[in-house]
């Protein structure tokens, strides 16, 4: 028994970032079909609270995929030379239960997170939308300028960050001119597209900043206790998310805006899944402003580690590592 073992730069190579846009498409339209086995992430944290390693398996019915992602994730690890987040996704054979693949982590994550807000962004924005606001400036910031860039029109870049020499090096880095700015409000001043991809905790994106018609696509904020936006930006916004028992079990900008009576239950209007499927409208109208709430989900990893997959084994790429009998 061989698995096949893909590298950070096999995943980069192999999955750019327009493909997964049209992959991550197909796998939120199968989940809202109802062709995905999805439990709630498991988590382990340290005594310390400093670090923890999260376990999300999964079946997706379209491609069909068995397997999961284990990741670790150390905030701590922001402005280092290592990324937050960091494991493997594993793939099984359908037939017979026996390991395929071992792929990493941090590269389908980076990509496959961003490529959702892209798929999110085509199906909510509005066609014309092109001021594009990053709030945050790590690896996220990078792999969603490129998302963004993939599904619209992009005239103008804007970039805040806690740390404004981290922000500088983002811009610096860019292969389109990138403006920093000195507050997460001058930032997104005028903007219509808008991606929140931070390790803050607390609100760093208020609702009275946001222009009438903005899409926003909050990403950073993954637990039930952290949150990007505040109650005001939540209210505002027509809310589409990933996975509705995701969204209520572990969404702090849904969860804490509801605990503060701003929202109840059915602020949620539906999946990004549903509105590409055409069960359900995204936007409204050109004013209504629209809020993507990306908390990524197992079938995600499945697709873009399924996709991989398949061009490794057509490029011959990865190596073949004896794991058993």
């Amino acid at each position: 028994m061989n698995v096949l073992v893909i590298s950070h730069a096999d995943v980069v190579r192999l999955l750019p970032m327009a493909a997964c846009i049209d992959v991550m498409a197909e796998a939120l339209r199968a989940t809202s079909r109802g062709e995905a086995v999805l439990p709630l992430r498991s988590m382990v944290w340290m005594p310390d609270r400093t670090g923890m390693i999260g376990l999300m398996p999964g079946y997706l019915g379209q491609p069909a995929s068995l397997g999961l992602k284990i990741v670790s994730i150390f905030p701590g690890n922001h402005g280092t030379a290592y990324d937050s987040h960091q494991g493997v996704v594993m793939l099984f054979d359908l037939q017979h239960g026996t390991p395929i693949a071992i792929i990493d982590a941090s590269s389908i994550t980076a990509i496959r997170t961003a490529a959702v807000s892209g798929a999110a962004t085509r199906a909510l924005a509005r066609e014309d939308a092109g001021d594009l606001a990053i709030l945050g400036a790590g690896v996220q910031a990078k792999t969603h300028l490129a998302a963004m860039r993939a599904v619209r029109a992009v005239r103008r870049v804007r970039v805040w960050s806690r740390n404004r020499a981290t922000a500088q090096r983002f811009a610096d880095a860019s292969a389109v001119p990138v403006e920093v700015m000195a507050t997460p409000r001058d930032a997104v001043a005028g903007a219509d597209l808008i991606c929140t991809t931070t390790s803050a905790r607390e609100p760093i994106l208020e609702g009275a900043w946001l222009a009438p018609g903005t899409h926003v696509n909050a990403v950073g904020a993954c637990f039930a206790t952290a949150r990007e936006l505040d109650s005001a930006a939540v209210a505002r916004a027509r809310l589409i998310v990933d996975r509705r028992e995701s969204a209520r079990a572990e969404s702090g900008d849904f969860l804490l805006a509801r605990s503060e009576g701003a929202i109840g239950d059915d602020h949620i209007a539906g999946e990004l899944g549903e509105v590409l499927l055409g069960r359900l409208v995204g936007r409204r109208s050109a004013d209504e402003i629209t809020l993507f709430k990306s908390l990524g989900i197992a079938v995600e990893d499945l697709a873009a580690a399924h996709y991989i997959y398949a061009q490794a084994l057509a490029t011959r790429s990865g190596v073949s590592v004896p794991l058993g009998p």
